[in-house]
């Protein structure tokens, strides 16, 4: 076991980009959020843990505020946390306990490989829907609920259509206004996720999936990919699409396409139990992972972050 004096802090500019998305791509709980290509364009800052020669890694995506300097999770990165080969418990506690000092607030969320331990007091547990699709479409398809299935025939038989790899701009502006009541669809915010899209599209890491009708689209999708796992990870839906079945249908086409391969159809959530039904209905399947958070502040501000 490597003990915690193997583990450096590194500021950004210390980091080496390259041995980092090693780790990353070979790690056993690894995500396409931890690469470097997605921190530098998601977060306003990070810096990192690093246990020996990038065996394993932990991200620490911070802001500063009030001249406070604090761990955040960046807009659509749903797991960060402690990435490797074969992580102990042990391990995972070092990473958490060696988060520097100077962030006096913390709360991130960790990832489905990081629940072994995480200290009393200082963590919740988050909910997400997972679908493997290496079984025949049929198969799948079986599992839905009779709900899914009657939406799916009914977008069909109202002539709805299927278009793949389209401009991502239809997909934001449909989900910005879903965003609004959110208050995530910040111009900052859009536009580093246009600008990831954009990178992960030129490295055929990104596509679009939407359903149109009479030229409408009234539901869309980007996904991403990487780990055999494809992230269902913006969406964008028209009021109008609501009562015909136009994501049922979305979802379904997806998972059609892909199935009978080694993927997983990562639904990015939900603590929503509408949402959380709404996957769980294509026969996806509960996954936790932590959420940290730990209160260094003065005194005087605690009460402002309880």
């Amino acid at each position: 076991m490597s003990g915690a004096s193997n583990i450096q802090y590194l500021t950004h500019q210390q980091i080496d980009k390259t041995r980092w998305d090693d780790c990353i791509a070979t790690a056993n709980n690894g995500l396409i959020y931890g690469y470097s290509f997605y921190l530098d364009v998601m977060t306003e800052h990070w810096d990192a843990l690093v246990l020996n020669d990038y065996e394993t890694v932990m991200p620490l995506t911070w802001k500063k505020k009030y001249g406070i300097s604090y761990l955040y999770q960046p807009f659509l990165t749903a797991q960060l946390g402690v990435f490797g080969k074969n992580i102990t418990k042990e391990q995972l506690e070092t990473f958490i306990d060696l988060i520097p000092s100077h962030f006096k607030f913390v709360e991130i969320n960790l990832n489905s490989g990081n629940a072994l331990a995480i200290p009393a007091g200082f963590f919740s547990v988050r909910s997400n829907y997972i679908l493997k699709l290496d079984k025949s479409y049929k198969d799948i398809y079986q599992n839905y609920r009779e709900n899914i299935q009657r939406n799916i025939k009914k977008a069909i038989q109202l002539g709805c259509t299927i278009e793949k790899d389209f401009d991502a701009e239809k997909v934001i502006e449909l989900a910005v206004q879903q965003m609004k009541s959110q208050g995530q669809e910040t111009a900052e915010n859009i536009e580093r996720f246009r600008n990831l899209y954009q990178h992960l599209h030129d490295r055929q890491m990104a596509m679009t999936y939407g359903i149109s009708l009479k030229n409408e689209l009234l539901a869309s999708c980007i996904f991403f990919f990487s780990h055999q796992r494809a992230y269902y990870i913006l969406v964008g839906n028209s009021p109008n699409g609501k009562t015909i079945g136009a994501s049922h249908m979305l979802i379904d086409a997806f998972i059609k396409d892909y199935s009978g391969k080694n993927i997983v159809l990562d639904f990015e959530g939900s603590d929503i139990p509408s949402l959380a039904f709404f996957y769980s209905s294509f026969g996806a399947v509960h996954e936790t992972y932590p959420a940290l958070k730990i209160n260094r502040l003065p005194f005087y501000l605690k009460w402002m972050k309880k």
